[in-house]
């Protein structure tokens, strides 16, 4: 049974595409999976907390570039240049403005489980992204002021935060003080279950999405389109600007372009455009499919530092992590 959980959680970036694909092509569980959708966060959010451990947490919340420049990136310089594209595309105004708040939101915490998926160490990205989601009532809406947008109520965002991160937050806590034993004996069980909390996220966030698609082929796969090249986009500038190497880079990449689109989502509530909620829709193929891609680069990044690396010779490119 370990062996079967532990592959499980080694083939997740393949599941968590799975997911997508199956409430594409069955539009009624992806209905039915609907209103799971928070508890799957809490879900997913706990699971990850309880898998890293929180004096790693502490240690990166310590190092400038982890606590400031990342978030400072997430908040700020994502949205600007988002804002820079779409000026430049020329785009409607109401898809314009989703792709920009779409930026200005935290990093997903999906991103720190595909981290850890990969093999990766999910510390960095859980560090940066409690930062900036526990900063994201004073950001997004000071984003959403700068570039026009609806007004966004910060205490929303704030009382969402509470009920989900910080509860998972606590959770955490009692379940380290009481049952730190059974965790211990038990993390491929909780790795496989935050596995299949994110695979009912993902089938979950397709609800309404092929139906869309149906309405208006073209322009709906249109916003499809931009989802991806908006995430890609922050996830080469994220990789870029940030030393590291390989694999590091490909984390702040994915912490950078992965972008908790649902926060915004819900603080706008009636505010919301149908276009705007298509495009936070669309958001989550992305973030769901693009982790298998990211297996198959990093495998090509490790085996070629492995070749460096038998040769005696520094990998090109490579900066020191800070």
């Amino acid at each position: 049974m370990r062996d079967l959980l532990t592959r499980l959680h080694r083939n997740g970036p393949t599941i968590l595409a799975f997911g997508i694909v199956l409430g594409l092509a069955v539009p009624s569980l992806a209905e039915l999976a609907r209103p799971a959708l928070p508890a799957t966060v809490f879900a997913f959010v706990l699971g990850t907390l309880l898998r890293v451990e929180p004096s790693a947490i502490l240690a990166q919340v310590r190092r400038p570039r982890i606590a400031l420049a990342l978030p400072c990136a997430i908040a700020f310089l994502a949205p600007a240049l988002a804002a820079v594209a779409v000026s430049l595309a020329g785009l409607p105004a109401d898809l314009a403005l989703a792709i920009v708040l779409g930026a200005a939101a935290p990093p997903t915490t999906t991103t720190i489980a595909v981290a850890r998926m990969l093999g990766l160490d999910g510390a960095p990205p859980l560090a940066a992204m409690l930062v900036a989601t526990f900063a994201a009532p004073l950001t997004v809406p000071l984003v959403a002021d700068l570039f026009g947008g609806p007004r966004i109520s910060a205490l929303d965002l704030a009382q969402g935060l509470v009920l989900l991160v910080g509860g998972a937050i606590v959770t955490a806590a009692l379940l380290r003080r009481f049952a730190a034993g059974p965790l211990a004996r038990n993390g491929v069980v909780i790795d496989a279950a935050i596995v299949v909390s994110l695979l009912v996220f993902s089938l979950a966030t397709m609800a309404g999405v092929r139906a869309s698609i149906e309405a208006e082929p073209a322009f709906a796969l249109g916003v499809i389109a931009l989802a991806y090249a908006t995430n890609l986009g922050l996830q080469a500038v994220g990789a870029a600007l940030f030393p590291g190497d390989g694999a590091t880079r490909l984390v702040t990449g994915l912490t950078l372009g992965n972008k908790n689109v649902g926060l915004v989502w819900a603080a706008l509530g009636a505010q919301i455009s149908p276009t705007m909620a298509l495009y936070f829709a669309a958001c989550q193929l992305p973030i769901f499919t693009l982790p298998r891609a990211a297996q198959w680069v990093l495998g090509a990044i490790r085996r070629r530092e492995a070749r460096y690396a038998s040769t005696g010779r520094p990998t090109p490119n490579r900066g020191a992590p800070r």
